[in-house]
């Protein structure tokens, strides 16, 4: 009973990463447009990329040039080109292309190839319809490049955000006490990602959501976390208020469960007035994905309840 308890709590928390995550490419997506223009021409015409820095190529020169195969002309690009690339597919959901520019790139040093690489084989293992052993091939596959990221500069926002991400969908494979143990690695990895980039909106929603689940838990669901582990997470509304607000400062309007977790939150701390200022935002918002209908949805049936 109490490892069902405990087990249904850690879930609660763990799920918030992959929630979230989702939302990784909005905020820092909006400009790819204006710098993949500049070179979309020649990374989409196939060989013809490669004569982006070449003279003037004899004929000769040109049928040698037709001759080398297309995975070689993509590692020809500079390495800014081949992000702004990635960072353009990504912002239009292109992941099974994404994948397959990326892959080339897996034994690289770069961290910018790698941490990109564990984001999209995530985002592929939550494709719907996905079989199952794939998509714990994927899960397990995206944490080996994010670790491989964290190794190469840990310096890096980005690689620790997308390492805490892709532990948390590995933990589910590991049971209980692997996720209350990993919950700790998840914040610690996700505070480190906002100390390098305190302009990520995104890694400061996740960890407001981290804060808010564990200090919705009930007094009998702590006891019973504290049975199996001395000292389990814990967490208080006005942490979950301070990085949700923090999130919106950063970059206002950002994400619509961004909104509606203030006033979630603000209804937590018996704050009706403002709580209803955010619900009613997030009702507003234009519901564009999934996450935005969910948050339309849960803010409308929370409007209704407070009349």
């Amino acid at each position: 009973m109490a490892f069902r308890v405990v087990s249904r709590c850690v879930s609660r928390c763990l799920s918030v990463f992959t929630s979230a995550a989702k939302t990784g490419g909005r905020s820092t997506n909006r400009n790819y447009w204006a710098s993949f223009r500049r070179t979309s021409s020649p990374l989409t015409s196939g060989r013809a990329a490669c004569l982006l820095g070449l003279p003037v190529v004899s004929c000769l020169g040109y049928n040698v040039f037709c001759t080398v195969p297309r995975s070689a002309v993509v590692c020809a690009l500079d390495i800014d080109e081949v992000v702004d690339q990635a960072d353009y597919l990504y912002s239009c959901s292109e992941h099974d292309k994404l994948y397959q520019l990326l892959l080339q790139y897996k034994e690289s040093d770069n961290v910018e190839f790698l941490w990109r690489l564990a984001r999209v084989t995530w985002e592929l293992s939550r494709e719907p319809g996905i079989e199952v052993n794939r998509k714990k091939q994927l899960i397990f596959e995206s944490m080996e490049y994010a670790t491989k990221a964290l190794e190469k500069d840990d310096r890096c926002g980005a690689a620790h955000k997308w390492y805490a991400v892709c532990l948390s969908d590995v933990g589910e494979y590991g049971g209980i006490r692997v996720k209350i143990a990993n919950s700790w690695v998840l914040r610690e990895h996700m505070e480190k990602a906002t100390q390098l980039n305190p302009k990520d909106a995104t890694s400061l929603h996740m960890l407001g959501r981290w804060c808010f689940e564990l200090a919705s838990l009930t007094w009998y669901e702590r006891k019973v976390a504290s049975v199996i582990f001395s000292k389990p997470p814990d967490a208080t509304f006005e942490e979950a208020l301070y990085f949700f607000m923090k999130a919106e400062e950063v970059d206002p309007n950002f994400f619509s469960k961004n909104m509606l977790m203030l006033g979630k939150t603000y209804l937590a701390l018996k704050d009706k007035e403002k709580a209803l200022l955010w619900l009613n935002k997030a009702k507003d918002y234009p519901a564009r994905s999934r996450e935005d209908k969910e948050a339309l949805k849960e803010a409308v049936e929370l409007l209704k309840q407070l009349g």
